[in-house]
């Protein structure tokens, strides 16, 4: 029998507690609960997303998290002076810089770490001067690989969207394309995150990549929610993955 793979983290994103919020207004319902709950169901951490529109986590949620909660926070933000200060204020655990476009409803992409090297080299360099874990949002292709390398990133989030939204023998393809992704950042020395899409239905797949160690998951937990409750779609979240991983090595 193979060893056991290394543990795999669970993080929870709650922008889109947020957005149900601020579609009415108000405090409720509340994303810091949302993190707490989190926290109940064995979530290994807490995402949030603040976007320059502030269309759904906005920065007194930051306030509250980082003041509130036990969890590491793994704060998405945009690659620009705003952001970079906001992150350098509050110091979180971690920072993962993604790609943004005001018109789009959602991250529609990896970021290009590569076309990009001058303007993230020294935001990368100031983050990880504040002792905050930096990790780039950006496709499973080698040259973002190598670019986030050379950036000085310690970690890389895979982006798993296509993978989700494909089906049958392409969506197989995809799965190779992040395995081999995953592959390479063990033997770049990256630490390999993927998010983006997963749920119940396309989760296992993903989990049993041996490089992974962390998922971000945020909207189908949510809306998940909506139907079960917060801490059991978690807790069926970090089953499925759990099942998965243990499936791997058996």
């Amino acid at each position: 029998m193979q060893a056991a793979l290394p543990p795999l983290r669970l993080g929870v994103n709650i922008d889109h507690v947020a957005t149900v919020r601020n579609a009415r207004g108000g405090a409720m319902p509340d994303p810091l609960r949302a993190a707490r709950l989190a926290a109940e169901a064995g979530a290994d951490g807490i995402t949030a997303h603040l976007r320059e529109d502030r269309r759904h986590i906005v920065d007194s949620d930051i306030e509250r998290l980082m003041a509130e909660i036990d969890l590491p926070l793994n704060f998405e933000i945009a690659a620009t002076e705003e952001m970079l200060a906001i992150a350098l204020r509050h110091r979180p655990h971690a920072a993962c810089i993604v790609p943004e476009r005001r018109e789009e409803r959602t991250t529609e992409g990896g970021l290009d770490a590569a076309g990009q090297h001058n303007h993230l080299k020294p935001m990368v360099a100031r983050l990880r001067d504040a002792g905050i874990r930096v990790s780039l949002f950006v496709e499973a292709d080698s040259r973002q690989l190598e670019s986030a390398v050379a950036l000085g990133a310690p970690v890389v989030e895979l982006h798993a969207g296509r993978y989700c939204e494909l089906a049958g023998e392409e969506r197989a393809n995809e799965l190779r394309r992040l395995a081999r992704a995953a592959e390479a950042c063990g033997r770049l020395g990256l630490e390999c995150h993927i998010g983006h899409g997963l749920a119940y239905d396309n989760v296992g797949p993903v989990a049993a990549i041996p490089q992974a160690r962390e998922l971000n998951i945020g909207h189908f937990l949510i809306g998940e929610a909506i139907f079960v409750g917060l801490v059991p779609a978690i807790r069926e979240m970090r089953r499925l993955m759990d099942e998965a991983r243990a499936r791997a090595v058996a």
